[in-house]
């Protein structure tokens, strides 16, 4: 006999509190992506930092041993990003999962570096335009205030960096929080496998599917209209 929608729900939430199944894997796929984005920015600035010094000093670098450091560096950056961009993110779990870490059975643990370090090379191009698109001119002026070139990247080039590419990091926000839907590959209860195990359990794929799309839906709506204020927060610190 056909369920009507009721029981459905019922079934899917109610019965042996299923939604705590739900609750946990939103907990999860958000300390995911919380500490993903943050491990990611931290990478790309770094990545970011070092091709763009690159590109704009190489050529009035003096000595062997600088320029011979500043160029190995600069390439392990380039093969970091070759290999992260050129390979999907699900074999990069895979890979962290079994291998790289298999040493350690946190699920949660190596999700967060996956996925830090995968989105930590497409943060680091986003934000490398973002430093080469900024008039030359900035960075005399660094010079002029008595500041080296770090100084210069950190109290004058990196924050204007990071407010002119602050909708490209949202749209990487929402790009990583929706990629940790595969965190279920190596047994972690993210948001996703949450609403399987419920479709698995109770042969009702309906509800706790769409359910899932719709939390995922709603937290994409609020983290955009949340970008958005502080993107008009910014433009208004500029007058």
């Amino acid at each position: 006999m056909e369920l009507t929608f009721k029981e459905k729900l019922i079934m899917c939430f109610i019965t042996d509190n299923r939604w705590e199944r739900f609750l946990t894997g939103l907990g999860n796929t958000l300390i995911i992506t919380v500490f993903a984005l943050l491990l990611g920015i931290t990478i790309g600035i770094i990545v970011a930092a070092i091709r763009s010094s690159y590109d704009k000093t190489i050529d009035s670098v003096h000595g062997t041993f600088k320029r011979a450091v500043f160029t190995a560096a600069n390439a392990v950056c380039n093969v970091y990003l070759t290999v992260i961009r050129g390979t999907p993110v699900v074999v990069q779990l895979l890979i962290m999962y079994f291998i790289i870490l298999a040493s350690t059975r946190n699920g949660i643990i190596v999700a967060c570096i996956t996925f830090g370090v995968n989105s930590g090379a497409y943060v680091a191009e986003i934000i490398r335009g973002g430093i080469m698109s900024i008039d030359n001119g900035q960075f005399e002026a660094g010079r002029s205030l008595g500041f080296n070139y770090f100084k210069t990247m950190r109290y004058i080039i990196i924050p204007q960096t990071i407010k002119a590419v602050l909708p490209a990091l949202a749209n990487e926000f929402i790009a990583l929080l929706k990629e940790t839907s595969i965190a279920g590959y190596v047994g972690i209860v993210d948001l996703t496998k949450a609403g399987d195990i419920v479709r698995g359990v109770t042969f009702q794929p309906f509800v706790p599917l769409i359910t899932v799309a719709l939390i995922y839906l709603a937290l994409v709506m609020l983290f955009t209209r949340l970008v958005a204020k502080l993107e008009k927060r910014l433009r208004a610190s500029d007058h």
